[in-house]
């Protein structure tokens, strides 16, 4: 120990304000958890990870998407009150609650606010027509017509008019994919940014966040551009709206990561991936999907940024602002809560710190890291060799540690520290001639536990050997 240290411990008074004791003895769960191997601990701790997700698949997607079932679904009436008024009625009766039917002056608008996904389809009485937009929701051009004809009470089955219809081969899922790569690229960086570099500044964070964002939303945008052609001249719009998502997204886990620490994965994933999905409206119709779900398409990222997708690709949907509107608000909250979350993250680390206590996975981590060391050591020794005190990996002979060991035990020490014979080494092992070592041995697996080399020349006279002490 270093003066200092000596000079520290003599200050310490019996009787100074103690701010720490040790912890109390563990649990009996603990205790019993604590002998297992540290590699299977930390692999039982990880497995709420996969019951978490099955749990949200089968509630958020399940739910979701097994009962359709309209729930005010806005359709647009070409003609006049009365027939508008009339078709309500029939509705009501056959589905309460799942239509909304309303009057629009002419066909022109009607196509108008199909095209921007304010009216699900639009029925033109006289020409017994109803008007879609596939490249809006594929889905709702297909579902919702075969729902509301039988309402309509018209002789023939309506023609359809589709006032933006997709691309060739283009199934329209495009911009739901797009929106997932974006989501995860900012989500993911946060998330382990707060799993494994809590200590780092501020700065550090929105650096790193930002240097992933504007890569991964580079690759997504070129391999969606030019490797497989789904999307084809906007690629500078899309880095660039990536971008901006993927870091808005970031910033906003980041933030949150300092008030629910490693288990992060919860509510980003919760957030982001399984009601973002259900409640975007890309995968199916806002209108028939549960309430909840339905209410949900106003705050999930994944309404923003597939509608503003829509927009740039198709030229369909509410246009940007609403998806502006909505990063920014993603932005100052994760903004706000990181402003906050640093200091009550290291209070608490303070407060863990003073109480003594741990948790069941640190103590796990710290266990792992030193079986394999040992491991490592065992193995590379099965081998003939060893690793040096500056990583090098040396080559020794086992028979002479070995009858080193012997030797020392004899001598009634307890460590093995004598000048190590000249055959220790096998022929051609490198500055062999100029280490010295003190070995230590694994009571249980006989096994050298550590070597320790220096890599200068035994001192000479005494005060180097004071200065070494």
């Amino acid at each position: 120990m270093s003066e200092t240290g000596h000079d520290t411990q003599q200050a310490v008074s019996e009787d100074a304000d103690v701010v720490h004791t040790p912890p109390q003895h563990k649990s009996a769960y603990r205790r019993w958890f604590s002998r297992l191997n540290p590699a299977v601990q930390l692999v039982l701790m990880q497995l709420w990870m996969p019951v978490f997700m099955c749990i949200m698949f089968i509630i958020c997607y399940v739910g979701a998407f097994q009962h359709l079932a309209p729930h005010n679904v806005p359709v647009g009436v070409v003609g006049t009150a009365s027939q508008a008024e009339q078709y309500q009625a029939v509705a009501d009766k056959a589905e309460p609650g799942g239509f909304d039917f309303r009057v629009v002056h002419n066909a022109g608008a009607a196509e108008k606010e199909v095209r921007a996904g304010t009216l699900a389809v639009a029925y033109v009485a006289d020409e017994n027509t109803i008007i879609v937009a596939r490249a809006h929701q594929a889905q709702a051009a297909t579902v919702v017509p075969a729902m509301v004809t039988p309402l309509l009470g018209a002789r023939q089955a309506p023609a359809e008019k589709d006032v933006a219809p997709l691309p060739t081969g283009d199934m329209g899922m495009t911009p739901m994919y797009l929106m997932l790569a974006w989501c995860i690229s900012g989500y993911l960086c946060a998330m382990f940014i707060g799993l494994m570099g809590g200590p780092l500044r501020r700065r550090t964070r929105f650096i790193i966040i930002g240097v992933v964002g504007v890569c991964l939303s580079f690759l997504s945008s070129f391999l969606v551009s030019f490797v497989l052609g789904a999307i084809r001249g906007h690629f500078f719009q899309l880095w660039g709206l990536g971008f901006c998502w993927a870091v808005a997204i970031g910033i906003a886990v980041n933030g949150l990561s300092y008030f629910v620490g490693r288990f992060i994965a919860v509510p980003s994933m919760t957030i982001f991936i399984f009601l973002s999905i259900p409640s975007s409206g890309v995968a199916m119709p806002k209108w028939l999907v549960p309430p909840l779900f339905g209410w949900l398409n106003h705050v999930v990222v994944g309404s923003g940024i597939t509608e503003m997708l829509k927009r740039l690709i198709y030229n369909v949907g509410p246009g940007y602002q609403r998806g502006w509107t909505m990063l920014v608000c993603y932005l100052v909250i994760g903004l706000v809560m990181t402003w906050f979350g640093r200091p009550y993250w290291e209070w608490r680390r303070v407060r863990q710190l003073l109480s003594g206590r741990t948790t069941m996975f640190r103590d796990a981590q710290r266990a792992n890291g030193k079986r394999n060391d040992r491991e490592n050591k065992q193995i590379l020794a099965a081998f003939g060799l060893a690793e040096r005190d500056d990583g090098a990996i040396i080559r020794i002979d086992p028979k002479a540690v070995r009858a080193q060991r012997r030797r020392t035990k004899q001598a009634g020490k307890q460590h093995a520290s004598p000048d190590i014979p000249d055959d220790i080494y096998k022929p051609g092992s490198e500055g062999s001639r100029d280490l010295r070592w003190d070995a230590r041995w694994d009571e249980h697996s006989g096994i050298m536990d550590t070597l320790e080399n220096e890599l200068n020349v035994a001192p000479r006279d005494d005060e180097d050997r004071q200065r070494r002490d």
